[in-house]
């Protein structure tokens, strides 16, 4: 069988969506973690599925690629990593929580709350979302397809609007990468 059809489709359409980012949001979301980081806040990100590898991907990137030789590090925590505790609260309380409940313990005002969803409609984000936003807390998202709650709830958001999940989350992982290497690179060309 030959895949290089379907292979080509699916970089076209990547490229295609990849064309279409609004720059300005990428740029805003890494005006607010920057904020954050000079005014020694703490950034919570999370998501499910391979939203929450990203999420973690994420903290690996700032905590050590991007702090590495910055005075001032990043405080920041991925709430899809504590396995232990998510699953505590999923079994005793509900899935829907396994996000709200570590920021009720930790959320500070002035923080900043990231939330990763293909759809927009993790229910567990979109919560952490308008707990974050009810609490004083910045709000950012990265979601794909039409946005769902994640898009109204946040702030500021990151929107891929492609009807594809491997593209959103194609997308949402070149996006740590983009911000990772420009912070950490700031006068130097790709």
């Amino acid at each position: 069988m030959n895949y290089v059809p379907q292979l080509q489709n699916y970089l076209e359409a990547e490229q295609k969506i990849l064309s279409q980012l609004d720059l300005n949001a990428v740029s805003q979301l890494m005006n607010l973690m920057e904020e954050a980081r000079q005014n020694h806040k703490r950034i919570f990100i999370c998501g499910n599925g391979g939203s929450a590898a990203t999420a973690s991907h994420f903290v690996c990137d700032f905590c050590k690629g991007v702090s590495l030789n910055q005075d001032v590090k990043y405080d920041f925590e991925c709430l899809s990593d504590n396995t232990p505790l998510m699953t505590a609260i999923a079994n005793d309380i509900s899935y829907d929580d396994i996000f709200v409940i570590p920021l009720k313990a930790k959320l500070k005002e002035g923080d900043l709350v990231i939330g990763i969803s293909g759809s927009g409609n993790s229910e567990n984000v979109v919560r952490a979302i308008r707990y974050a936003r009810e609490h004083g807390a910045k709000t950012a998202a990265l979601v794909g397809y039409g946005g769902g709650k994640l898009l109204k709830e946040a702030e500021h958001a990151v929107h891929v609007a492609i009807d594809n999940m491997q593209i959103v989350e194609d997308v949402h992982m070149i996006l740590d990468h983009m911000m990772m290497y420009v912070l950490a690179n700031p006068d130097r060309p790709c």
